[in-house]
């Protein structure tokens, strides 16, 4: 009788142990995917941020691109791009793809590098607004392109990835 009670308590121990040690795993594998899922919409969303960004400097860069510049309402000494119709949706994509990196991020770093590439950007196009676009100044373009090539690697940081050393052009 004691021997088929001490049985059964082992049995039960066991499959409580074996369902307890499924659970665990389970749960493991649960947190790998959903950290994978979170660190493709990560890439995916800053990837389209770079992509926005880019079409609106190429925007910018046509020489039949029609912006205005008026001064900045809390940066004394910078100007505010205006684009008309056909700009307007370049300015959105960038708008709406720098919000998207905002929610996305998991890292001040990376917004903040964010920040400065979307400033660059829109410094580039305050000085279209006055020069043709072979006369805005190779230093903007110098900027521009370090400020992406930091960005990029604040997004390696948080993917886990090594950062590339800034290249000297883009």
């Amino acid at each position: 009788m004691t021997a088929s009670v001490i049985t059964g308590l082992v049995a039960l121990v066991g499959v409580a142990l074996g369902g307890w040690l499924s659970l665990r795993n389970q749960d493991r594998a649960w947190q790998r995917e959903h950290q994978r899922q979170w660190r493709d919409i990560r890439l995916t969303v800053c990837n389209d941020f770079l992509a926005a960004n880019r079409r609106y400097v190429a925007y910018v860069l046509d020489p039949r691109a029609s912006i205005t510049a008026l001064p900045h309402p809390r940066e004394p000494g910078h100007l505010m791009p205006f684009f008309d119709e056909t700009g307007r949706p370049y300015k959105e994509a960038l708008e709406a793809s720098f919000t998207a990196m905002r929610l996305v991020t998991q890292r001040p770093e990376t917004v903040r590098c964010g920040v400065i590439l979307v400033n660059s950007s829109r410094r580039v196009a305050a000085a279209r607004a006055t020069l043709s676009e072979a006369d805005i100044p190779s230093e903007a373009f110098e900027d521009l392109w370090g400020a992406e090539q930091d960005f990029i690697n604040a997004v390696r940081s948080e993917l886990g990835l090594v950062t590339m050393p800034r290249s000297p052009s883009a």
